[in-house]
């Protein structure tokens, strides 16, 4: 768990937990069908999760970037 987490809200394109019907019981056979809806969450979780990386690598950069040289 990231620190982060305790004090910023998720976005809203995560996975909700009270949407999650994924567990599968003893008399399932068949394959589950993604529908639309499904498939849009996905891109949008997707998305959400690239911008997050991106302002992570620039804070990254950030923090590594070599010192400015001093003036002379």
């Amino acid at each position: 768990m990231i620190l982060q987490e305790f004090f910023k809200k998720e976005p809203e394109a995560y996975q909700s937990l009270d949407q999650d019907n994924s567990q599968t019981k003893i008399g399932d056979l068949r394959k589950t069908h993604l529908t639309l809806r499904q498939l849009n969450k996905l891109r949008k979780m997707n998305d959400v999760r690239t911008v997050e990386f991106k302002d992570k690598l620039k804070l990254v950069r950030q923090q590594y970037a070599p010192a400015p040289a001093a003036p002379m």
